[in-house]
Parts: structure tokens; sequence; C-alpha cells
């Protein structure tokens, strides 16, 4: 009953709903789902069903590109060569430029790389569509660590610098020649404390940007992010909790950090 049913269908339909169709977009579901639950795991935008849908997506437009080309023309690869295009400009969507960092180039690459699984698990080619996603996922998971160990990756990391200089308190309270001393003494104490930040970046070749700065009950917290190797990350963080112009410092990762 069924095999009547479906030689009378289309051929474009005839395809979606045999076998050989519907394997290709479950396959390409789970690769991309794979690199999706790594990209899951780092807090990324584009995550799980973002890379499950784009490497559906790809595998559908590449097995209707090849049926409505049907037989009149040798040109099967016209609708899918325009999946290149759109991945573009989802993955310019993903890819942020501030004042000076450039954040999401590694989202972008993973989705123009799921979108081509996605195609090639599309044309039936299973094996070089799953060796591309097991490389993909050795890139993202070790490679980034290997260059961190060898000390070749830049990454950003928040540095929070804390010290107690005092707090000024209003004249009506303590008098208007106190007032202004302990003013005074809170300027002093600031600048020694910004000296001492800025003397230990200069000697580590690294520019400061601050993030924010305030001040909590007389105690000054200034943050800032710099950019370098693990090896000046070690130094700078070594130096400045040395300095006698700082009580604290800590550091954070950067949760934008690829």
């Amino acid at each position: 009953m069924a095999a009547p049913f479906l030689a009378q269908l289309p051929a474009a339909e005839h395809l979606l709903l045999s076998a050989t169709g519907v394997a290709r977009l479950l396959l390409s579901c789970v690769m991309g789902g794979m690199i999706g639950l790594e990209r899951e795991w780092r807090h990324k935008d584009s995550g799980l069903r973002t890379n499950m849908l784009i490497a559906m997506g790809a595998t559908l437009f590449t097995m209707m590109s090849i049926e409505l080309a049907g037989t009149s023309t040798p040109n099967k690869g016209q609708v899918a060569a325009n999946i290149v295009q759109g991945i573009g400009f989802l993955g310019a969507g993903l890819i942020l430029h501030t004042k000076n960092r450039i954040l999401g180039l590694t989202s972008a690459a993973t989705v123009f790389v799921v979108a081509a699984i996605g195609m090639t698990c599309g044309a039936g080619l299973y094996l070089e569509a799953l060796t591309a996603t097991i490389i993909v996922l050795i890139a993202l998971q070790f490679v980034g660590a290997l260059e961190m160990r060898i000390g070749w990756r830049r990454y950003p990391m928040i540095y929070e610098v804390r010290a107690d200089i005092g707090a000024s308190l209003p004249r009506e309270a303590v008098g208007a020649e106190r007032a202004a001393a302990m003013a005074e003494n809170v300027e002093k104490s600031l600048y020694r404390m910004q000296t001492a930040i800025l003397k230990v970046l200069d000697a580590a070749g690294q520019r400061m940007s601050v993030i924010d700065r305030d001040n909590v009950a007389g105690m000054e917290r200034m943050s800032f992010v710099v950019t370098t190797t693990r090896r000046v990350h070690d130094r700078l963080l070594r130096d400045l909790r040395a300095s006698d112009e700082t009580d604290k410092v800590v550091v954070f990762g950067d949760a934008e950090e690829e």
C-alpha cells in the first residue's frame, strides 16, 4: 500500500519522506547538536538549539537544491550555494566590536562550519560530516587549552584592585579644617593607588582599560581589563599584590571570552 502511494508523490516530497532524507536530517541535527552542546557549556548565545537548526536547515536546503534543479539543468547546487551568504549574515550578527576588543569571532566561525556540516550531510557524505564534527570539537576544546599552556594565546582578565584610602566626612560634622585635611589625605591615597597600578602595567607594557570605579565606605575599587598571555597575567597579579598601595587584588575571567 505504501509503495504505490509514494510513487504518486512528486520527486521532492518523495525524497523528504524517504528513509535516506530522514536519516540525513537526523544525522545533521545530531552533529550540529554535538557542537551546540559545547557552545552551551561555554554559555554562548549560539547554543544547542541554534546549531541544530542551522545544521538541519543547511541539510534541507542542500537536499532541496538537488530536487528543485531536476533534470533540466546540470546545476544541482544553485539553491545550496546561497546557504553560504545566508550564514554569513547570521555569523555577522554574532560578532561584536567594542572600543578595544572584537567578540564573537569563534562563535561566528562555528556557525559557518556547522552549516557546512549540514550541507555535507545533505549531500550524503556522512563520514566526512562526522570527521568535520570531531575536528571542530577538538579545535574548540583542546586547541585553545594547548595555546594557553604553550603561552601563545592572549585572553582578557578583569582585574579589581582595592585599597582603603579613607573617607571624607562632611565639614558640618568634623569642622572645616579637619574635613579639608581628610579630603586631602583621600586624594593623596587615591593618587598613590592609581600610580602604583600604572607603574605595574607600564613595566609589563600593558594598557589599562578602566571598566568601573567606585568608593564604598572608604574602600576604593577600580576594575579594568587586560588582554595578554598567561605569563604576563601571572606577573601583573604578583606585582599588584606586592604593592604597598593596594590592599587586595582579585581577578575574574571574562564571561564573553570565546
